[in-house]
């Protein structure tokens, strides 16, 4: 069982184990795609709590973009969540080799957003975006989109953690530099929680001045 899934993470790094192709941050798209994070704290805080989109229906956005982005780690890591979500080993290999078109009626349309938004490097066409938000309606198209961006910045960390690791083989990444790599795995190591503490700041601000009104309101 999970064969197929656990030989990801012995594969070779990328196709033909030569020049290592896959997306990966910059610092500059990196402390970018961290400010994004902190600006949309309470959007992905809201999808997480309101539970608009269930486990399994999260678990195969998860895997639609991660089949995308090449990801190992989250490809190994998303199987084994969405089979414990109550998802066949069939449909994660599926879903892993970029088949959705065995969707339900009813998750379609996100996963082939999904799928759409990771091939445009997190770039969707607008009409792409009107339609899912047709479907779904706003809210549910927003928490959509926040799994998207969650699972996007999970696959890019691991690629460029392995970007690293094939230029230490001698095959590194086109367009990028080992300062550069290093640069990403060392904010990705203390920028991350550093970002965390400022979002719990941030609520406990927001918290604090919603009190502070209330009581001058009384």
């Amino acid at each position: 069982m999970m064969n197929a899934v656990n030989d990801v993470l012995t594969a070779p790094q990328s196709e033909g184990d030569q020049q290592f192709s896959k997306r990966i941050y910059t610092p500059r798209l990196l402390i970018a795609a961290l400010k994004d994070l902190y600006r949309n704290s309470d959007e992905m805080r809201s999808a997480m709590r309101e539970g608009r989109i269930s486990k399994a229906f999260s678990e195969r956005i998860m895997l639609a973009v991660t089949a995308v982005n090449g990801c190992r780690y989250c490809s190994y890591a998303h199987a084994k969540m969405a089979q414990k979500s109550g998802i066949s080993q069939d449909e994660v290999e599926r879903l892993l080799g970029g088949d959705v078109a065995g969707a339900t009626t009813d998750e379609a349309p996100a996963l082939f957003f999904a799928q759409h938004y990771a091939e445009r490097d997190g770039h969707p066409d607008p009409d792409a975006w009107q339609h899912l938000v047709a479907v779904y309606g706003e809210e549910v198209a927003r928490d959509v989109l926040v799994h998207i961006r969650m699972i996007t910045m999970g696959n890019l960390s691991g690629n460029s953690l392995d970007a690293l690791l094939s230029r230490l083989r001698g095959r590194p990444a086109p367009e990028s530099s080992l300062l550069g790599e290093i640069v990403v795995l060392g904010i990705l190591g203390f920028g991350t929680p550093l970002l965390a503490v400022a979002i719990v700041f941030k609520r406990l601000g927001r918290a604090l001045g919603q009190q502070a009104s209330g009581a001058q309101v009384h």
